[in-house]
């Protein structure tokens, strides 16, 4: 049974899908990760990965198409050095331990040294983006037949606006905007032909999307070499020999 293709038209204010290779400030890419596309997919419709028995589909990105130029705008902020612990948040929930929060400013009594707990980043992001996005659902064996149904539900709450938790583009802060695009839909914005540019590696994922389960496991890098033409960046298949990923030669 071959999948339909599903399309969005996203769009925000803000965007920034930060390279990897920058360890301290972010700095974006020109154009959404097909990671990215696929989390937007993901919060409007999805099935518990938790359990790799449980898990019935994955959703795979084919094609991205630029609808706005690309624009950078360089956001200075203040951001909180330490990170809150898992262990402390789950004593927190549970009621074994009070709350504490994390401390920007203070003198060293509270701080416990005299350095502030804050520190000022750039982030090089993205701004007035705009795409339309297009995936497949893809099940997992056992769960073939269930694919119109799936396609159908999904279709559903996407024209509806429904999402688990609102999408967004690279950073929380940046929510996305979203609406279904139907296949028999007379596409209102083009694409931008006029934009080619050879993007290099780019991020593809940070799951292994070839397992069952793949959003509870340990993260795995993967990467492709990106090329937007005629304002339209095309996704290989996660099997393809064109994604690298761990353990491969090249990464």
């Amino acid at each position: 049974m071959k999948p339909n293709p599903q399309m969005l038209e996203v769009w925000g204010d803000f965007a920034c899908f930060s390279r990897p290779e920058m360890k301290v400030e972010r700095f974006s890419y020109p154009v959404i990760t097909p990671s990215s596309a696929r989390g937007i997919f993901d919060a409007i419709y999805c099935k518990p990965n938790k359990d790799p028995a449980s898990a019935q589909f994955r959703w795979q990105v084919t094609k991205i198409e630029v609808l706005k130029p690309i624009s950078y705008i360089a956001l200075r902020r203040n951001e909180v050095k330490d990170v809150a612990s898992v262990n402390a948040i789950n004593k927190w929930m549970a009621g074994t331990a009070d709350p504490e929060p994390i401390w920007a400013d203070g003198d060293k009594a509270l701080l416990g040294t005299e350095e502030k707990g804050r520190t000022q980043r750039q982030t090089m992001a993205l701004k007035n983006v705009c795409y339309r996005l297009c995936a497949e659902i893809r099940p997992w064996p056992g769960h073939e037949e269930k694919l119109p149904a799936l396609e159908a539900q999904f279709q559903r709450r996407a024209s509806q606006g429904k999402c688990f938790y609102q999408p967004y583009f690279g950073c929380r802060e940046f929510p996305a905007y979203f609406k279904l695009v139907k296949q028999d839909e007379q596409l209102k914005n083009p694409i931008l032909h006029d934009q080619d540019q050879d993007l290099g590696l780019m991020l593809y994922d940070v799951f292994d999307l070839s397992r069952p389960g793949y959003s509870d496991a340990k993260p795995s890098i993967s990467l492709f070499h990106a090329k937007l033409c005629n304002g339209m960046l095309s996704i290989p298949e996660f099997t393809s020999d064109e994604v690298l990923k761990p353990g491969k030669e090249g990464i």
